[in-house]
């Protein structure tokens, strides 16, 4: 336990246990993050939720709540579901945009296997050094 009070304890105005189930995950040092979870949740389930779930994965459940409780303090109406569809509609720009990049790139590939930009360039090569000039810079 953190010296003092954990901001559950510290927000219910009680004593601390030992075995308090907020300690570890709500620190007194950052009660906001409290806050925001006891007025989304309400205090006695974050309490519930977790002592019911296993205790490896509690610190992931307590960071969860936090996070989807700032979403939702952010934007009552769709919480995490609004950055969810934010994210997903950005993927979904990206593939279009891909798709008509490659699109753009079959373009312009050759349509000839056998006459490539390689072959291109060696015949750019000779001419350079017809011209006189080395072909190698110093």
């Amino acid at each position: 336990m953190i010296s003092g009070r954990c901001a559950a304890c510290k927000n219910q105005r009680r004593k601390c246990p030992s075995d308090c189930i907020f300690s570890p995950y709500f620190p007194s040092n950052d009660p906001q993050r409290y806050a925001a979870v006891h007025k989304i949740y309400g205090g006695s389930n974050i309490g519930k939720m977790l002592q019911q779930i296993p205790p490896y994965v509690r610190a992931q459940a307590a960071e969860s709540l936090y996070y989807e409780a700032q979403s939702r303090i952010q934007d009552p109406i769709y919480g995490c579901y609004g950055i969810i569809s934010q994210l997903l509609q950005q993927i979904h720009i990206a593939e279009t945009e891909l798709v008509k990049i490659q699109a753009q790139i079959n373009i312009f590939k050759p349509q000839n296997p056998q006459v490539g930009y390689q072959s291109n360039f060696d015949v750019s090569m000779r001419q350079f050094q017809f011209a006189g000039h080395s072909s190698h810079t110093p």
